[in-house]
């Protein structure tokens, strides 16, 4: 009995384990997209978008965004962001696949 038991926690123990790993590559994965994303942006501009992009829920890989879905998305991403930059972000933003 005890033996089963030592094995119940040893089997908890790595799946709880996996599971925490697998959260982890996800989060790398989607912190090395966002830094993909963010180009060359600096200071204010850069913490504002990557605090908004690591936020923002996973798109699904197998359905492409419609024009309206990016417009939608891209503008939530800009509401910080005024004239020439917002401009240039905007024509970025809608300009990227996926």
């Amino acid at each position: 009995m005890i033996i089963r038991a030592t094995a119940l926690i040893a089997v908890l123990s790595l799946t709880l384990g996996a599971n925490t790993a697998f959260a982890a590559n996800s989060q790398q994965n989607k912190m090395t997209e966002c830094n993909k994303q963010a180009g060359d942006k600096k200071g204010d501009d850069r913490k504002a978008f990557m605090k908004s992009c690591l936020a923002a829920a996973p798109a699904a890989a197998s359905t492409p965004m419609t024009q309206q879905q990016k417009m939608t998305a891209c503008n939530q991403q800009a509401t910080d962001k005024k004239g020439d930059d917002r401009k240039a972000f905007m024509k970025s933003c809608l300009s990227n696949k996926g």
